[in-house]
């Protein structure tokens, strides 16, 4: 992944190779970071001509997703004010869990289920992104064990098999599947309703037979999940699900 700077632009942007993509696209995330996806091979030379003239749309778009962050129901997206989370509401299992945190010691930073839905952190709390660190790790093994075998369980159940599976922390997708069937969902789906996880999980299965969004594509949607117009249309806001500390941690 390469780093580089708008022309004109003070607001970074994201470059992401992908051998799917025929075309530069460019999205922008709940947070109004801009990844620019281009296909395997494209001279990056010639993005910045392609921003200068997608520019207004940039603009536009990160001011409404700004708008809409500061219209949110207080509660569900909280300001990002480095207070570590004392909780941790995981809708799509559903489980909640409580968190409380302990001074770590060398670099020995984990955490630990310490009791029924209880989670303790050990780590330096004078540095609250190692703390993020250990709960994002801990947030992606808790993906692994519950998110990848409901794939699997949709997997049978809409007789779509598919590769393997591998979880992640995207950044503006919530899962993605390649030319060979492999499946990589983002952690963060957690965080969200069972119902919109589900047409996730539905939505991957699809791509396993038609890796496009293609008239066939979508008709095979309908065909597993009748309601995939009105979910497709919730997930597009579902966003407002992550806690904002998740997505400001750093690597």
């Amino acid at each position: 992944m390469v780093k580089a700077k708008f022309s004109h632009q003070p607001k970074p942007y994201r470059v992401r190779e992908s051998a799917r993509a025929k075309h530069v696209s460019i999205r922008v995330s709940h947070l109004g970071e801009v990844e620019v996806v281009v296909p395997r091979g494209f001279d990056q030379r010639k993005l910045p001509e392609i921003l200068e003239k997608r520019k207004d749309w940039i603009a536009k778009t990160t001011q409404r997703i700004a708008a809409e962050r500061q219209l949110m129901t207080p509660g569900v997206v909280e300001p990002f004010d480095q207070t570590l989370p004392e909780q941790l509401e995981l809708r799509s299992i559903p489980e909640s869990w409580s968190v409380q945190y302990c001074q770590g010691s060398g670099r020995s930073f984990v955490a630990n289920v310490t009791g029924k839905r209880k989670l303790t952190v050990h780590a330096p709390l004078e540095h609250p992104q190692s703390c993020y660190r250990v709960l994002r790790y801990w947030l992606m093994r808790k993906a692994e064990s519950s998110l990848v075998p409901w794939l699997e369980q949709i997997s049978q159940e809409v007789a779509l098999p598919f590769n393997q599976a591998t979880v992640r922390g995207q950044k503006t997708i919530w899962a993605s599947c390649s030319g060979k069937k492999n499946i990589s969902l983002n952690y963060k789906l957690l965080f969200l309703p069972p119902d919109l996880v589900r047409y996730v999980l539905i939505h991957e299965l699809c791509h396993t037979v038609h890796l496009n969004h293609s008239t066939n594509f979508w008709d095979l949607v309908a065909d597993k999940e009748p309601d995939y117009k009105l979910l497709d249309n919730e997930l597009n806001k579902a966003w407002c699900y992550i806690p904002t500390w998740v997505e400001q941690v750093g690597d």
